[in-house]
């Protein structure tokens, strides 16, 4: 295979050190998560090891998948069954490394979700909150109501978000998370925000919003976690001169 390599092992550091992986409490475990091939010139990039994503990996002949969401959550089951066996038999069958970098990618400066959704929605970062300072704040370009950021949000992440709230309500200062972190709504409240944005929504987040007056955009938990692995992608190829695709397995949430 044509390109230039860099070794696993040089690669693992080289991305936990990068991404200060292990400063950070989270749900699974970071860094190599399966170990397959030493020498690696060809990395599919995706948010989630998914069947499809390992699929698309094979069919490029990749050496490693590099993802957000890996294997090994704290709330599943710790059994190689089912669909587990047959995601991890495909990956040692062809010798496939799988790298996962979950909070750490969320919360980096400048590759992270976070950082990375504010580039391309032209945000500018002031301040950081939320435990382990995963969540961001920062300033549009403009006091902006709520209904046009919304719809900037919609044409830059090419799906439409859930607005809570006045539509009309003008944002001088917001709040964002990527993913899952509705439950970061009332840190983002205490943080002085106009808006919070993030991934999902809940039930109850609704009536916070309503109740507190702060607008909440839902942009969807994919949607907003796809920038991260892809400038951390293009870093790495950047860096060690090898080949790193992203790969976008659609899903809708």
């Amino acid at each position: 295979m044509a390109g230039e390599a860099v070794l696993r092992k040089d690669l693992r550091v080289w991305l936990d050190t990068l991404l200060d992986a292990s400063r950070f409490r989270d749900y699974c475990p970071n860094g190599l998560q399966v170990e397959g091939r030493e020498r690696i010139r060809r990395i599919v990039c995706g948010v989630t090891a998914s069947q499809m994503l390992i699929e698309s990996a094979i069919e490029r002949q990749a050496d490693a998948l590099l993802v957000h969401h890996g294997w090994f959550w704290k709330s599943e089951d710790g059994c190689v069954t089912g669909f587990r066996k047959q995601r991890m038999a495909r990956l040692l069958a062809h010798d496939i490394n799988l790298f996962a970098y979950h909070l750490p990618l969320d919360a980096h400066p400048t590759l992270g979700n976070n950082a990375q959704l504010a580039l391309r929605l032209g945000w500018t970062s002031t301040d950081r909150f939320g435990e382990q300072d995963l969540g961001f704040v920062g300033v549009p370009p403009a006091p902006t109501p709520a209904g046009t950021l919304a719809r900037q949000i919609e044409q830059t992440l090419g799906r439409m978000p859930l607005l809570i709230g006045d539509p009309g309500r003008e944002v001088a200062r917001i709040a964002w998370c990527s993913g899952g972190a509705q439950d970061y709504f009332e840190a983002a409240l205490a943080a002085g925000a106009d808006l919070f944005v993030s991934g999902e929504i809940s039930e109850q987040t609704v009536h916070l919003a309503r109740e507190t007056g702060m607008a909440y955009i839902a942009a969807g938990h994919h949607a907003t976690e796809r920038y991260g692995v892809m400038a951390l992608g293009a870093h790495l190829s950047e860096k060690f001169g090898i080949v790193c695709e992203f790969v976008d397995i659609d899903n809708p949430v």
